[in-house]
């Protein structure tokens, strides 16, 4: 059984990355090959495959269970696993180095947020790291609040400069250029 050409018929006839993964876990008994796989039929880089899954064999893939194919797919979904990555060009390298800076001047960004930042920057959703940064605001001890600010107003004005840019970009850039300038006050 060819497991990529598989995993490319599943997903043409509508079955999620995760949906794909554990109906050939099941069918296979091979969760390594079978994650493999689902990787392959979406395109990902067999060197980015073989990081993403060593990344997580020992917890997920090296002593699979019976029954728990659909709970380790949506694992392997979670962790972006599955995600297929976007190559930026030179406007989304400005941007995702300046929402790292705003990253590094937040002071205190949790894991799990710092996870799907992460995720975004790979698939390219930069609009939805930039406002799921400006929602949040910079640690009080251990962030820049200046800098934070005036760095995402820096990434806010370049992501509208598409020519159809999304509608949620605006009050966002208005709310850190309102909090860029209570920081400098």
């Amino acid at each position: 059984m060819r497991l990529p050409l598989t995993a490319r018929h599943l997903f043409d006839t509508g079955s999620t990355p995760a949906d794909t993964y554990a109906t050939l876990a099941r069918h296979t008994r091979e969760p390594l090959r079978s994650a493999r796989a689902v990787c392959t039929a979406l395109g990902i880089p067999a060197a980015e495959t073989q990081r993403r899954l060593n990344d997580c064999y020992d917890a997920l893939l090296a002593t699979p269970r019976p029954g728990t194919e659909n709970d380790t797919g949506e694992l392997l979904e979670a962790l972006g696993v599955f995600d297929i990555p976007k190559t930026p060009d030179d406007r989304d390298l400005a941007i995702i180095e300046l929402l790292t800076t705003a990253i590094a001047a937040h002071g205190n960004i949790r894991a799990g947020h710092q996870h799907g930042l992460t995720r975004w920057f790979t698939t390219g959703n930069l609009t939805t790291a930039y406002l799921s940064l400006t929602t949040t605001h910079p640690h009080p001890t251990t962030g820049n609040p200046t800098h934070y600010w005036t760095t995402l107003t820096t990434a806010g004005e370049l992501l509208t400069t598409t020519p159809t840019p999304d509608p949620r970009l605006k009050p966002a850039l208005t709310h850190c250029r309102t909090q860029a300038r209570a920081a400098r006050s």
